[in-house]
């Protein structure tokens, strides 16, 4: 099924004139068309995506390829900036902003040849707005739903970006995150999901949450497509300072790494403290885990208190948060919001469409913090990347001769409940998060007939080492399996 090729062989098909960037654009438009008024994934579609799309062709008829991603639809997240689509955040206050230019990240897939199909769905403000949220719900798209049952949850924040990528309505997709918010939809919808160190990839036109821990990220059908795609995204920005270190990496094909036979010999840690989420979920993990030992790899067992990271971490996305989006606000055309304040009055004055469900809490807690030069915000600081870094990833690969730690990504997919909010039972996505570090998840199957994932992190810029693991672990355990769409109907499934 072309809707569901990789990449690369996309790419073959293009370049032998199988197919062209048109039809590919008109097969995932028609897929949109037909399945999305279900699924809610996509906010935004490019109206000059088929013009666009003749222009790619027209490049490449004249032997003008730019790279691997030419002429291939992409779909990005609703937080990063589109000068031809507005970005919203999910939020009414934000309904008709057009950005006066590209994310850097943007402009490094148009450069690479990459069409941009349209802007994905998102849990409102990337999910910190209230701790009582839906995952996928937003004041402008609605409540997206997990294509595999449209009763449960496609998780969050970059709801949109899985479940578009999972229901074959682009090549690719990008994601961002500040704690989970690549890897949990990315396992609840069944693809891989990329989380990369932190400066890797540039923030730079991208609706923050917190800088010391936000990246954006790939989603994709394969291991192989993730590095494909990352290969075209990093890259040194002069307006992220972080990115410095990504001159290090920009010459890396990360493809290059691919091997099947990359665990043999590995050293993982399979974290228990990063497991108990559900009983059946922690059965078909240990299957998995003899996968892994089937090609090659040691599984040490290691424990990681991470209970103590749970309040400097939340610290600090407040202080960030009202710091970072108060920039970002501020740097919008004069008649939008221009700060946290404003944007919390605006939720108020429009309660009954932006708030029917749930509140603002996160919003408020960050307003009434004080500057990034608050003791309590450095001792957070320090705190948050001390437990997860150091005394925590760090000193449990240390301790054990490690090469990587491995756990559930998350649990399945719960049911969707506008009211009550998340039955979030636990992920693994929070010491790689705070640490900034990077995290890749694959899928490992399905339990309940819902997709689970293979959490892969480690050090600071291992993304070569982890992929290569993901990738020898995808071609034993299966990788992704496409959704069902004519088959579900909302409210019909009961589990």
């Amino acid at each position: 099924m072309l809707e569901f090729a990789s990449l690369t062989n996309l790419a073959a098909k293009l370049g032998s004139g199988e197919t062209t960037s048109r039809e590919l654009c008109e097969l995932y438009l028609e897929r949109i068309r037909r399945y999305d008024p279900a699924l809610k994934s996509v906010l935004e579609l490019n109206p000059a995506a088929l013009e666009t799309a003749d222009q790619l062709d027209e490049e490449r008829a004249e032997g003008k390829s730019r790279s691997k991603l030419h002429g291939l639809p992409i779909l990005v997240k609703d937080n990063i900036d589109t000068a031809d689509m507005p970005t919203t955040a999910g939020s009414l206050a934000l309904r008709d902003y057009m950005p006066p230019r590209d994310a850097f990240l943007v402009t490094r897939l148009r450069e690479a040849g990459a069409l941009i199909l349209g802007k994905t769905n998102l849990s409102e403000w990337a999910n910190f707005r209230s701790s009582y949220s839906s995952s996928g719900l937003s004041s402008l798209g609605g409540q997206t739903r997990n294509p595999y049952d449209l009763t449960r949850s496609p998780c969050g924040s970059s709801s949109g970006s899985g479940a578009a990528t999972a229901a074959g309505f682009c090549a690719a997709s990008l994601g961002t995150e500040t704690d989970g918010s690549i890897v949990c939809p990315s396992a609840l919808c069944g693809v891989v999901g990329l989380k990369p160190t932190l400066g890797l990839l540039s923030r730079s036109g991208i609706i923050p949450v917190a800088h010391s821990q936000d990246t954006a990220g790939p989603m994709t059908h394969s291991v192989a497509d993730a590095a494909l795609l990352l290969n075209s995204l990093i890259g040194h920005d002069s307006k992220d300072t972080v990115t410095k270190a990504a001159e290090n990496y920009a010459n890396i094909d990360y493809s290059a790494y691919l091997k099947p036979d990359a665990l043999e010999g590995a050293r993982l840690g399979m974290v228990r403290t990063l497991t108990g989420y559900n009983e059946l979920l922690d059965e078909h993990f240990e299957e998995q885990l003899g996968t892994l030992r089937k090609l090659g790899a040691e599984i040490i067992d290691v424990e990681i208190d991470s209970s103590a990271l749970r309040e400097p971490e939340y610290t600090v996305l407040l202080y960030e948060f009202k710091h970072d989006l108060n920039a970002y606000l501020a740097s919008l055309p004069a008649g939008y919001l221009g700060s946290l304040r404003e944007l919390i009055d605006f939720n108020e004055t429009n309660r009954e469409a932006v708030m029917p469900t749930y509140g603002q809490g996160h919003f408020e807690r960050a307003q009434a913090k004080g500057p990034l030069s608050d003791k309590a915000y450095q001792q957070a600081l320090h705190d948050s990347k001390r437990l997860s870094g150091p005394e925590g990833i760090d000193k449990a690969l240390s301790e054990h001769t490690l090469d990587a730690l491995v756990a559930p990504t998350c649990a399945p997919a719960w049911k969707i409940d506008a009211i009550n909010g998340d039955n979030y039972r636990g992920s693994a996505s929070t010491l790689a998060a705070a640490a900034g570090y990077p995290h890749l998840t694959v899928p490992m199957g399905q339990v309940y007939g819902l997709p689970v994932g293979m959490s892969f992190f480690g050090a600071a810029f291992t993304e070569a080492k982890l992929l290569a693991y993901g990738y020898a672990f995808e071609q034993t355990a299966g990788g992704f399996k496409a959704p069902d769409l004519a088959s579900l109907r909302t409210g019909e499934q009961q589990r």
